[in-house]
């Protein structure tokens, strides 16, 4: 497979994350309006933990399992972000 080829593949796989990506935030703005109008905190940090958690042992490599926990903390931190404008 040649090097322009495989950076093709990898630009697909990039758009596809960042629509992916784009979607669990506009989950997390429905989620979000829901909590305030129960009155529910926002953050739910045992929550964050069984999602860290459940990918970190789902996760099949070549990634290690802190590589996945650090990029989905972030995930969850800028979802929280989105969430909490609403």
């Amino acid at each position: 497979m040649t090097l322009q080829l495989l950076r093709r593949r990898i630009d697909r796989i990039d758009s596809q994350l960042l629509r992916l990506l784009n979607q669990r935030a506009s989950l997390a703005i429905r989620v979000g309006r829901l909590k305030q109008r129960r009155g529910a905190r926002l953050f739910d940090p045992i929550r964050e933990r069984a999602i860290l958690r459940r990918l970190a042992e789902a996760n099949g490599g070549p990634l290690s399992r802190e590589a996945v926990r650090a990029l989905y903390r972030e995930i969850l931190r800028q979802t929280r972000r989105v969430e909490q404008s609403v």
